[in-house]
């Protein structure tokens, strides 16, 4: 729309004729004023007419909720408004008439209860209309910009894995069996086994973001069958501290990026380096805090959010890596310590008490590989692609996976990792 300006742009324009355009928030009258708040993604401004106005007047009065119009008018001061300043309406359109009863409320009555969350969801496009909602994604706009900025500036190619894969790509998830004309094929679990391809093509340093499909049937505020994920590999790496330095750094310029674009953030930008703890180290701290578990070789919720909590209270850090994971609970690909190969060179990433990242050095000789396959019951001949990578000659390498709704969730201090997708997907849902 030619000369329309949105609502942060207002205030450099006191005194002019402008034009703004959004959803009619809300509209009242008082004696012989109309006012409508209209509403764009950069704010809310107050508009008014008087009776005087005539046609105006009148149909601004029969404009429903959440219409979509567009007003032109006198931009003036007025101390008493939102912004401190108002338009004194000269035309007014109605670009779209939103019908006159909301499934969801937009903006929530005071005493009201609560949409049920799942209704949020069944009507995500106007659940997404709420000013809240709009920074969640700018949040996570900023954050992958300056993901992208550290990438691009220290040396990483960017690449697109392909979604339909041959075999499964991980152990210990269940996977999404698709039928490929006459073939099976799953739905990746990560792009794990193309990172890897590109280390021995010779890429050296690879990310990238895309989607990650996991067959699990789990019912928690953490878990989706779909999310976003970042992803990164890198190439002659001796251990997997360095893999973990690079993701600090990744993970640092993003919550810069993000920091800078909002108001009143309740996150801080990380300080390098993070705090590192072996997952023995982890255990027994939280054994003698009286927390345990059944599984002797992972951490369950409750373990993830009192040892971030200690960490808080001793280092004053919101990030904990875990290192050193047993290989049961680890993939074939994890390299071992060479001095206790019970021990993987693996970790996870906690945010804020929860699990943000996995990521290892991996495996790149081939008996080794095929050995550790064997192992954990996995089949060589579908493996073969995969392992054919190994054979021609490949460096040392590393990486992680990051998942940034969940990054979102934290930083925000939102209920749910579904809040901070655009359109989840779980169990049970796959609309809209």
């Amino acid at each position: 729309m030619t000369g329309r300006l949105l609502v942060s742009q207002l205030k450099d324009h006191i005194g002019e004729t402008v034009t703004v355009a959004g959803f009619a928030q809300a509209i009242r009258r008082q004696g012989g004023v109309v006012f409508l708040i209209l509403r764009d993604r950069s704010g809310l401004v107050q508009t008014l007419t008087f009776k005087s106005a005539g046609d105006i007047f009148t149909a601004l009065q029969e404009v429903s909720i959440e219409s979509v119009v567009r007003v032109t008018g006198e931009l003036k001061d007025a101390p008493q408004a939102m912004n401190g300043f108002e338009i004194a309406i000269e035309s007014f359109e109605v670009l779209s008439k939103a019908e006159p009863e909301l499934p969801i409320p937009v903006v929530a009555q005071k005493g009201a209860d609560d949409v049920e969350f799942s209704k949020q969801l069944d009507w995500r496009f106007i659940n997404l209309r709420q000013p809240q909602n709009l920074r969640i994604f700018e949040v996570w706009t900023a954050m992958e910009e300056g993901l992208r900025n550290y990438f691009n500036g220290a040396g990483y190619l960017q690449i697109y894995t392909p979604a339909l894969l041959s075999t499964a790509s991980e152990t210990g998830s269940e996977v999404f069996e698709v039928k490929y004309f006459e073939r099976k094929a799953y739905l990746a679990q990560s792009p794990q086994f193309h990172k890897q391809m590109a280390m021995a093509a010779g890429f050296e340093r690879v990310f990238m973001t895309g989607p990650v499909f996991r067959a699990e049937p789990s019912f928690t505020s953490r878990h989706m069958t779909e999310f976003t994920g970042w992803d990164f590999e890198l190439s002659y790496v001796d251990d997997h501290f360095e893999v973990m330095a690079e993701e600090e750094k990744a993970l640092a310029a993003a919550f810069e990026k993000a920091h800078a674009v909002v108001e009143e953030p309740e996150f801080d930008v990380p300080v390098l380096p993070f705090p590192k703890l072996t997952f023995a180290e982890v255990k027994a701290r939280l054994t003698a805090a009286g927390i345990t578990s059944g599984k002797a070789d992972d951490l369950n919720p409750e373990e993830e959010r009192t040892i971030c909590a200690m960490i808080k209270e001793e280092y004053n850090h919101d990030f904990l890596f875990i290192t050193d994971y047993p290989i049961s609970i680890r993939p074939f690909y994890h390299m071992r310590h060479e001095d206790n190969p019970e021990l993987t060179k693996s970790f996870d990433l906690l945010y804020r008490g929860l699990e943000i990242t996995t990521g290892a050095q991996r495996e790149h000789r081939v008996d080794v590989l095929e050995k550790q396959a064997i192992e954990k019951g996995m089949s060589l001949e579908e493996l073969s692609d995969y392992i054919s990578f190994f054979r021609y000659g490949c460096p040392p390498h590393g990486g992680g996976g990051i998942g940034p709704a969940r990054i979102v969730r934290q930083m925000l201090n939102l209920a749910n990792v579904k809040e901070a997708t655009f359109l989840p997907r779980d169990v049970k849902r796959l609309t809209p």
